[in-house]
């Protein structure tokens, strides 16, 4: 398992290491100096010269440990100082880089080089770069070379991934002992380049309350996920889905979300839709049950209706159906009386917040609720439901998505550069996916293959990591062959066959 940490879980770890388990935080800085030092020989040609630009703090260190290894295996290395002050284990290691030859420049040398190790500030960062550190962070993004930055690219923060005006941009972040959330959020999945962990022997302590440490999602993850399909079965084994979408200015939503559910595994797949625009439907997925939803374009309220779903494994609500009264009463109405998996997308969401925002508390009470719940916005749908700002919510990293999910005992799947996944005991960080997602009609491709992946036996979390997973490596295969430019959602549907296969443990893809 891959874990991702916030700034005071990796302090926490470092504390538990040093104190309990005795290893001297000077055999730590050690060790990551030398992880640093092998992946800068790797990085750096043959006969290339490497600058590390160290702060004063402990990443300084380890920037000062990097240079005395690669300068003892004669490799031309420069250190450049912004720092007048120094941890004392920071210090101890720029002496010992002294003592072994090496010089320490307060100004930049007047020299080409071929990597910089970036070292100048860690995972603690928040705010501006300025003065000698604004100055050098310019320097490094101009200076032509390889960059490696330790930890996390210096101005950008270890739990939001929210960078200063002068961030380092990094080809490689080699983050020490665990991978920090602030390299797959934000600013930070974008200037950290290519991203790879040392483990320096840092161990994590147990959580309290049941709470455990976020987690990468890779393809291991998600194959254990999906249970094997046995021979003796048929369709009635792997579960109903309901697609509840549309509406006569979104069509396409509709028609996306249960295009992606009919690949997704699960047995059934009906779509609801209002009576008005099923027509247009017939045929056009021939796989598919249709049955309309209402009279008129748009999807009305009424508990006859509304009955019909819960008989389902899992439903997926809100995609395309538009912003009204109607939609918030079927939430309110679904939320109190199924029992099966229920995703929350788009205007489902949107009409939520609209009409109910001040009373989540009751909307989503516990005891009530009998259906497990996923809710699958992205940053401007969960501002609008929670009545917080943007910035508020990003600054807030991977604690904003797992807070709301344990106040109302929901699963949240946050969308964004990296997709975040809470329970609120929970938390999974999705990386895969590509920029060409970034249109019309990808989260309907999300919501309609985790519904349908929830409706084959996965929980509303787990089918929120499969789902989202499965979603994003479609999408990147599918780029393969269209370009990131041209990819569109119906592109990714019909590369998921191939993101199921790339599971397997013999796939090349």
């Amino acid at each position: 398992m891959r874990y991702v940490l916030t700034n005071a879980q990796m302090r926490a770890a470092d504390g538990f290491t040093i104190t309990e388990l005795k290893v001297p935080s000077l055999t730590l800085m050690e060790r990551a100096g030398a992880a640093l030092a092998a992946e800068a020989e790797r990085m750096c040609p043959a006969g290339g010269d490497v600058l590390c630009v160290c702060g004063g703090g402990n990443n300084g260190g380890d920037g000062f440990v990097c240079a005395r290894l690669l300068l003892q295996k004669g490799i031309s290395v420069a250190v450049l100082c912004t720092a007048e002050k120094f941890s004392a284990e920071c210090k101890r290691n720029k002496e010992e880089f002294e003592k072994s030859g090496g010089e320490v420049y307060s100004v930049f040398p007047r020299r080409r080089f071929s990597l910089v190790v970036d070292c100048l500030f860690g995972t603690g960062f928040s705010g501006e770069l300025r003065g000698k550190d604004a100055v050098a962070a310019d320097y490094i993004n101009a200076s032509g070379a390889k960059v490696l930055s330790a930890d996390i690219p210096s101005g950008v923060s270890g739990n939001s991934g929210i960078a200063a005006e002068k961030a380092v941009r990094a080809d490689k972040t080699l983050c020490i002992g665990e991978y920090k959330a602030g390299v797959f959020l934000d600013d930070g999945i974008d200037l950290s380049g290519e991203r790879g962990r040392a483990d320096i022997g840092i161990s994590l302590p147990e959580l309290p309350d049941g709470q455990n440490y976020a987690f990468l999602v890779g393809r291991e993850e998600v194959a254990a996920l999906l249970p094997k399909r046995s021979r003796n079965t048929h369709k009635g084994t792997y579960g109903r889905v309901a697609v509840v979408a549309g509406s006569e200015a979104y069509t396409g939503a509709a028609y996306l979300s249960a295009a992606a559910a009919l690949r997704s595994g699960a047995g059934y797949t009906f779509l609801f839709l209002p009576e008005k625009i099923l027509p247009s439907f017939v045929l056009r997925l021939p796989e598919v049950l249709l049955s309309p939803f209402g009279k008129g374009g748009r999807v009305s309220f009424s508990e006859t209706e509304f009955e019909k779903l819960l008989p389902f494994s899992a439903v997926a609500f809100g995609m395309g159906t538009g912003v009204s009264e109607d939609v918030f009463r079927g939430v309110c109405y679904l939320l109190k009386e199924y029992t099966g998996r229920l995703l929350l997308d788009a205007d489902a969401l949107n009409s939520l917040a609209k009409y109910g925002r001040d009373r989540l508390s009751e909307i989503f009470e516990n005891k009530n609720k009998k259906c497990d719940v996923l809710l699958t916005p992205h940053i401007k749908e969960f501002s609008r439901l929670t009545g917080k700002e943007i910035s508020e919510i990003s600054a807030a990293g991977l604690d904003a998505p797992k807070e709301f999910a344990e106040k109302y005992g929901v699963t949240v799947l946050l969308k964004g550069a990296a997709t975040v996944i809470s329970d609120g005991q929970r938390t999974a960080v999705n990386v895969s996916g590509t920029p060409a997602q970034a249109k019309g009609g990808s989260g309907d491709v999300l919501s309609g293959l985790a519904a349908g992946l929830c409706a084959g036996g996965l929980s509303a979390f787990d089918g929120a990591v499969a789902g989202a997973y499965l979603a994003g490596k479609a999408a990147e295969l599918a780029a393969e062959t269209t370009g990131e430019y041209s990819l569109t959602a119906s592109d990714e549907i019909e590369f998921l066959g191939r993101a199921f296969l790339s599971l397997e443990k013999s796939a090349a893809l």
